[in-house]
Protein backbone atom coordinates (compact mmCIF):
# COMPACT_ATOMS: atom_id res chain seq x y z
CA UNK A 1 0.00 0.00 0.00
CA UNK A 2 1.47 3.39 -0.92
CA UNK A 3 1.86 6.03 1.74
CA UNK A 4 -1.28 8.00 2.46
CA UNK A 5 -1.61 11.36 0.68
CA UNK A 6 -1.96 12.95 4.10
CA UNK A 7 1.24 11.45 5.46
CA UNK A 8 2.93 14.84 5.90
CA UNK A 9 0.24 15.93 8.33
CA UNK A 10 1.04 13.16 10.78
CA UNK A 11 3.89 12.84 13.24
CA UNK A 12 5.75 9.66 14.07
CA UNK A 13 6.68 9.14 17.71
CA UNK A 14 9.38 6.64 18.63
CA UNK A 15 9.35 5.82 22.34
CA UNK A 16 12.96 5.07 23.28
CA UNK A 17 13.09 6.12 26.92
CA UNK A 18 12.92 2.76 28.65
CA UNK A 19 15.75 1.61 30.90
CA UNK A 20 16.06 -1.79 29.22
CA UNK A 21 16.74 -3.39 32.60
CA UNK A 22 15.41 -6.83 31.63
CA UNK A 23 17.83 -6.83 28.71
CA UNK A 24 20.72 -5.78 30.91
CA UNK A 25 20.80 -2.14 29.82
CA UNK A 26 21.72 -0.35 26.58
CA UNK A 27 19.10 -2.40 24.77
CA UNK A 28 18.41 -0.03 21.91
CA UNK A 29 22.13 0.26 21.16
CA UNK A 30 22.56 -3.51 20.91
CA UNK A 31 23.49 -4.53 17.38
CA UNK A 32 21.27 -6.74 15.25
CA UNK A 33 23.00 -9.35 13.04
CA UNK A 34 23.33 -6.81 10.21
CA UNK A 35 25.18 -4.39 12.53
CA UNK A 36 22.29 -1.96 12.98
CA UNK A 37 21.37 -0.95 16.55
CA UNK A 38 17.89 -2.11 17.56
CA UNK A 39 16.65 1.45 18.09
CA UNK A 40 18.03 2.66 14.77
CA UNK A 41 16.34 -0.19 12.88
CA UNK A 42 12.98 0.69 14.47
CA UNK A 43 13.51 4.37 13.71
CA UNK A 44 14.46 3.83 10.07
CA UNK A 45 11.28 1.87 9.42
CA UNK A 46 9.22 4.68 10.94
CA UNK A 47 11.03 7.40 8.98
CA UNK A 48 10.40 5.64 5.69
CA UNK A 49 6.66 5.76 6.31
CA UNK A 50 6.30 9.16 8.00
CA UNK A 51 9.10 11.72 7.48
CA UNK A 52 8.14 13.86 10.49
CA UNK A 53 9.44 11.93 13.51
CA UNK A 54 10.26 12.77 17.11
CA UNK A 55 12.16 10.36 19.36
CA UNK A 56 11.76 10.37 23.15
CA UNK A 57 14.77 9.35 25.22
CA UNK A 58 15.57 9.50 28.92
CA UNK A 59 17.16 12.72 30.13
CA UNK A 60 20.93 12.34 30.10
CA UNK A 61 21.00 9.33 27.75
CA UNK A 62 23.44 11.08 25.48
CA UNK A 63 24.82 8.01 23.75
CA UNK A 64 21.43 6.84 22.53
CA UNK A 65 20.31 10.38 21.72
CA UNK A 66 23.40 10.96 19.61
CA UNK A 67 23.02 7.63 17.82
CA UNK A 68 19.40 8.27 16.88
CA UNK A 69 19.93 11.95 16.06
CA UNK A 70 22.26 10.91 13.25
CA UNK A 71 19.15 9.68 11.43
CA UNK A 72 18.03 13.30 11.09
CA UNK A 73 15.15 13.29 13.57
CA UNK A 74 14.18 15.51 16.47
CA UNK A 75 15.24 14.19 19.87
CA UNK A 76 13.21 14.96 23.00
CA UNK A 77 14.68 14.24 26.42
CA UNK A 78 11.95 13.38 28.89
CA UNK A 79 12.80 14.21 32.49
CA UNK A 80 9.88 12.08 33.76
CA UNK A 81 10.61 9.02 31.61
CA UNK A 82 11.43 6.89 34.66
CA UNK A 83 7.87 7.39 35.90
CA UNK A 84 6.42 5.46 32.96
CA UNK A 85 5.68 5.39 29.26
CA UNK A 86 2.66 7.65 29.70
CA UNK A 87 4.92 10.58 30.58
CA UNK A 88 7.07 10.02 27.49
CA UNK A 89 4.09 9.79 25.16
CA UNK A 90 2.45 12.88 26.61
CA UNK A 91 5.69 14.83 26.22
CA UNK A 92 6.00 13.82 22.57
CA UNK A 93 2.40 14.74 21.75
CA UNK A 94 2.90 18.09 23.48
CA UNK A 95 5.99 18.72 21.34
CA UNK A 96 4.07 17.75 18.17
CA UNK A 97 0.71 19.20 19.18
CA UNK A 98 -0.06 20.64 15.74
CA UNK A 99 -0.03 17.26 14.00
CA UNK A 100 -3.22 15.77 12.54
CA UNK A 101 -2.37 12.57 14.38
CA UNK A 102 0.47 10.50 15.78
CA UNK A 103 1.93 7.11 14.87
CA UNK A 104 3.30 5.74 18.14
CA UNK A 105 6.08 3.19 17.65
CA UNK A 106 8.34 1.44 20.13
CA UNK A 107 12.12 1.60 19.94
CA UNK A 108 12.51 -2.09 20.80
CA UNK A 109 10.45 -3.34 17.84
CA UNK A 110 12.89 -3.35 14.90
CA UNK A 111 10.95 -5.70 12.62
CA UNK A 112 7.77 -3.71 11.97
CA UNK A 113 7.48 -3.34 8.22
CA UNK A 114 7.23 0.02 6.51
CA UNK A 115 4.12 -1.22 4.69
CA UNK A 116 2.41 -1.82 8.05
CA UNK A 117 3.15 1.71 9.24
CA UNK A 118 1.84 3.11 5.97
CA UNK A 119 -1.36 1.10 6.42
CA UNK A 120 -1.92 2.56 9.90
CA UNK A 121 -1.37 6.06 8.53
CA UNK A 122 -3.82 5.40 5.69
CA UNK A 123 -6.48 4.34 8.21
CA UNK A 124 -6.04 7.59 10.12
CA UNK A 125 -6.15 9.57 6.90
CA UNK A 126 -9.42 7.82 6.03
CA UNK A 127 -10.98 9.07 9.27
CA UNK A 128 -10.14 6.56 11.99
CA UNK A 129 -9.82 7.95 15.51
CA UNK A 130 -7.46 5.11 16.47
CA UNK A 131 -5.87 2.51 14.18
CA UNK A 132 -4.03 -0.63 15.26
CA UNK A 133 -2.31 -3.29 13.14
CA UNK A 134 -3.49 -6.87 13.59
CA UNK A 135 -1.59 -10.03 12.71
CA UNK A 136 -3.35 -13.39 12.92
CA UNK A 137 -5.90 -11.96 15.35
CA UNK A 138 -3.42 -10.22 17.66
CA UNK A 139 -3.13 -6.45 17.98
CA UNK A 140 0.34 -4.95 17.90
CA UNK A 141 2.28 -1.76 17.26
CA UNK A 142 2.55 0.94 16.08
CA UNK A 143 -0.75 2.51 17.09
CA UNK A 144 -2.15 5.53 15.28
CA UNK A 145 -4.11 8.26 17.08
CA UNK A 146 -6.02 11.08 15.40
CA UNK A 147 -5.87 14.65 16.67
CA UNK A 148 -9.23 14.13 18.40
CA UNK A 149 -7.31 12.10 21.03
CA UNK A 150 -4.93 14.98 21.80
CA UNK A 151 -6.25 15.97 25.22
CA UNK A 152 -6.39 12.39 26.47
CA UNK A 153 -2.85 11.73 25.27
CA UNK A 154 -1.55 14.92 26.88
CA UNK A 155 -3.02 13.81 30.20
CA UNK A 156 -1.24 10.44 30.22
CA UNK A 157 0.87 9.51 33.22
CA UNK A 158 2.37 6.34 34.65
CA UNK A 159 3.35 3.12 32.90
CA UNK A 160 0.05 2.17 31.24
CA UNK A 161 0.91 4.13 28.12
CA UNK A 162 -2.19 4.86 26.06
CA UNK A 163 -4.11 1.80 27.29
CA UNK A 164 -6.84 3.91 28.86
CA UNK A 165 -7.35 5.85 25.63
CA UNK A 166 -7.69 2.62 23.69
CA UNK A 167 -10.24 1.36 26.20
CA UNK A 168 -12.22 4.60 26.16
CA UNK A 169 -12.62 4.46 22.39
CA UNK A 170 -12.70 0.69 22.03
CA UNK A 171 -15.73 0.79 19.72
CA UNK A 172 -13.96 3.19 17.37
CA UNK A 173 -10.63 1.39 17.03
CA UNK A 174 -10.00 0.42 13.41
CA UNK A 175 -8.21 -2.93 13.14
CA UNK A 176 -5.79 -2.95 10.20
CA UNK A 177 -5.07 -6.51 9.08
CA UNK A 178 -1.42 -6.94 8.11
CA UNK A 179 0.85 -9.80 7.13
CA UNK A 180 3.58 -8.70 9.50
CA UNK A 181 4.65 -10.71 12.57
CA UNK A 182 6.99 -7.81 13.42
CA UNK A 183 4.10 -5.93 15.03
CA UNK A 184 4.26 -8.44 17.89
CA UNK A 185 8.03 -8.85 18.19
CA UNK A 186 9.47 -6.62 20.89
CA UNK A 187 12.90 -7.18 22.40
CA UNK A 188 12.66 -7.38 26.18
CA UNK A 189 15.48 -9.83 26.84
CA UNK A 190 18.54 -11.01 24.93
CA UNK A 191 16.69 -14.25 24.23
CA UNK A 192 14.05 -12.34 22.25
CA UNK A 193 16.68 -11.52 19.63
CA UNK A 194 16.66 -15.16 18.53
CA UNK A 195 12.95 -14.95 17.69
CA UNK A 196 13.26 -11.95 15.38
CA UNK A 197 12.58 -12.65 11.75
CA UNK A 198 14.33 -10.98 8.82
CA UNK A 199 13.75 -7.33 7.97
CA UNK A 200 10.58 -6.85 5.90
Amino acid sequence: MPASPGVGRFSGILLAAGAGSRFGGRKLLHLLPDGTPIGVAALRNLIQAVPRVIVVVRAGDRELASCLAREGVRILECADAADGMGHSLAAAVRAEADAAGWIVALGDMPRVSVRTIESVIAALDAGARIAVPVYQGERGHPVGFAASCREELLALRGDAGARNVLQRYADEVVRVEVDDPGILQDVDTARDLDALGPTL
